[in-house]
């Protein structure tokens, strides 16, 4: 099969390549035929090696597709049946599980550095799937539990988005910081996963969403979403001044994963209110708030890993959503690609140029 390998953190290019096999299905693994799969900012940070992940690789961790065979003993799906990856398989037994974090799960992720699940080459060299997953092949084989049923009815673009892009987003919303009707939001970082922020916090019925993004070609976009305001980070005094006359914004959503936009989300927010940290930032990128302000102004600092997402509850619930109209996720994806346009497709998210685009399987 065809799939696209990155031989080593930091390669320009990846090696888009036919002669690529899989490990024999577990009896607990599924394998996945993809359908659609998206190009995600996170797959960039695991190729510059910002998120760190084993090597050979396999990017790509937002995708949807149709289950193709199953282990012996798999009970939650079976060939035919239309799934959204997830890439954060939970074990549904751990403590974290079981106490209602599953996206917290590690058992899968961890497994992910040791368990290479693709071949390729003359000596069938073992490549890793990013997350696990490694969706940009044309198939994979994942853990049961990371491959979650969803309605037929549902675009393989959509169930794609659901895989990544919407739950974090939607989910940082609605699960974190639970977003209250009336209520004013400002979002830094308008990319998928931002404008998912936008959504869920529409959905939520805040009355004030404002959308920050240094790129005003993004701001129409923002708007068609559910921001009822967009500005640059140059114009953020006056649309604090003239939207919470100076007090600030009951949340404050960070989507870019920089220690600078967390400390800016820190300023804009309300005493009182709650900072959520959605972007995934570097190892080594340090935020400095004040013991002082920690206590005295009584700001909530949150993470919101994956939505703080239950996936067997949540895809099915957003797809719902979609079905009636209320996630756009349509106007999200920036143009439909074949595997063969992935570099390009690399470097035009590299230059900020897009979106999201999504990877159509021939």
């Amino acid at each position: 099969m065809r799939a696209a390998i990155l031989h080593a953190v930091g390669n320009d290019k990846l090696d888009i390549r036919d002669d690529v096999t899989l490990a024999p299905v577990g009896p607990t693994d599924v394998r996945v035929r993809i359908r659609a799969t998206g190009v995600c900012h996170s797959d960039l940070s695991a190729m510059s090696g910002v998120l760190p992940q084993p090597m050979p690789l396999v990017p790509g961790h937002e995708g949807a597709g149709e289950v193709v065979e199953v282990g012996d003993h798999v009970d939650s799906v079976r060939p035919g049946d239309h799934v959204v990856i997830s890439w954060r398989p939970a074990c549904q037994s751990c403590d974290l599980c079981l106490g209602g974090q599953p996206y917290l799960c590690p058992k899968y992720i961890i497994e992910s550095f040791s368990k290479g699940n693709f071949r390729f080459g003359g000596d069938a060299a073992t490549a890793f799937g990013m997350a696990g997953c490694g969706t940009w092949a044309e198939e994979i084989v994942i853990p049961q539990q990371g491959a979650i049923k969803i309605d037929d009815e549902v675009s393989w673009e959509a169930a794609a988005l659901i895989g990544c892009g919407i739950t974090t987003g939607v989910g940082a919303a609605l699960n974190t910081a639970k977003v209250r009707p009336g209520s004013t939001v400002a979002v830094i970082g308008c990319g998928g996963v931002g404008l998912s922020v936008i959504q869920g916090a529409r959905v939520s019925g805040a009355r004030t969403i404002l959308a920050i993004d240094p790129l005003e070609s993004k701001h129409e976009l923002a708007r068609k979403v559910g921001a009822t305001h967009a500005v640059t980070p140059e114009q953020v005094p006056g649309a604090l001044n003239d939207l919470t006359a100076g007090a600030g914004f009951d949340y404050g959503f960070e989507v870019v994963g920089k220690s600078a936009t967390i400390q800016s989300a820190w300023q804009i927010t309300r005493a009182g209110g709650d900072v959520i940290v959605v972007g995934a930032g570097a190892l080594d990128d340090m935020v400095s708030i004040s013991a002082f302000s920690l206590l005295f102004e009584g700001k909530r600092l949150l993470s919101s890993l994956y939505g703080e997402a239950d996936v067997r509850r949540d895809f099915p619930y957003f797809a719902k959503l979609h079905k009636a109209g209320q996630l756009d996720l349509e106007s999200m994806i920036s143009s439909r690609i074949r595997l063969a346009d992935l570099n390009d497709a690399v470097e035009a998210l590299r230059r900020g140029e897009v979106l999201r685009q999504i990877v159509l399987m021939d």
